[in-house]
């Protein structure tokens, strides 16, 4: 897409040109042109048009280029256009104001991930509750945490804390419950109440006993914070194992239903009540 000059470079470097050739169209109409010319590894929209202009771009592209990757950037998005960008599987979504390391890390994902159109899958949507199934891979789920940041309108202590622990917990259901294996999902729930916002994780492992997570901090005493270092290492495991704990710092409640393999976060939100 077009792009302003600073954004070129922003792109060259995260695409070296030496590897990408990097084209520019002038509009989405262009960019349609372009692509029903060639395919494309990756199309990125410019950031000056609506999410929903962006994803019909994207709809009228996958009809003749079933499995072209997208990322939309845009400057006026809904919590509908995110979900319809979902359902169209784009790659990612990015409405401004946002960070451009996040979005390079994305564009680096989107440049070798193999496959990815069935990572993620919605269930079933409206912009209060969205149900979706993500396959278990580390990839496919910062893909869908940029999706729910986009739709979350949460103020912004509670949307960092809100991100922040629903990632802990969905890295290990992916990690513990699904043991990495993209042929098996974890399932989730967000449900944005008006004082209120939950999610839900269902991972389809066996569960666990808090007394076998010795890999874990939340399975050590107090006086002793690090004791499940040695055990991670011991066992060959990445550094980690505060996820637990952490999340139970950022949100109100974690409960674990009885088989301890389904999770729900609940996050209160101390809103003006409108006049």
């Amino acid at each position: 897409m077009g792009a302003e000059p600073e954004f070129e470079t922003f792109l060259s470097d995260v695409l070296k040109p030496e590897v990408w050739a990097i084209h520019h169209a002038p509009d989405n109409v262009g960019a349609l042109a372009l692509a029903a010319k060639k395919p494309f590894d990756l199309i990125i929209t410019g950031q000056n048009t609506p999410g929903r202009e962006d994803v019909e771009l994207l709809r009228k592209i996958r009809l003749a280029r079933p499995h072209t990757r997208m990322i939309i950037l845009t400057n006026e998005s809904t919590p509908t256009d995110v979900i319809t960008s979902m359902r169209e599987h784009a790659f990612s979504y990015f409405s401004q104001p946002f960070s451009r390391d996040e979005l390079a890390s994305m564009i680096r994902n989107a440049t070798v991930e193999p496959c990815w159109d069935d990572g993620i899958e919605v269930v079933s949507a409206t912009p209060e509750w969205i149900r979706t199934r993500v396959r278990c891979e580390l990839k496919a789920a910062d893909r869908l945490l940029q999706f729910l940041n986009e739709i979350a309108d949460l103020p912004e202590v509670e949307r960092h804390d809100v991100a922040l622990a629903f990632r802990e917990m969905l890295l290990n259901a992916i990690e513990h419950g699904g043991q990495f294996d993209p042929t098996k999902h974890v399932e989730i729930d967000y449900v944005r109440a008006r004082h209120m916002v939950t999610c839900r994780i269902t991972d389809p492992g066996p569960g666990f006993d808090l007394d076998e997570i010795t890999h874990a901090a939340i399975a050590h005493p107090p006086e002793d914070p690090l004791g499940h270092v040695a055990v991670r290492e011991e066992q060959g495991m990445r550094p980690g194992g505060f996820g637990i704990l952490l999340a139970k710092q950022l949100v109100d409640e974690l409960i674990y239903g009885e088989e301890r393999n389904e999770v729900l976060l609940v996050k209160y939100l101390d809103l003006a009540k409108p006049e």
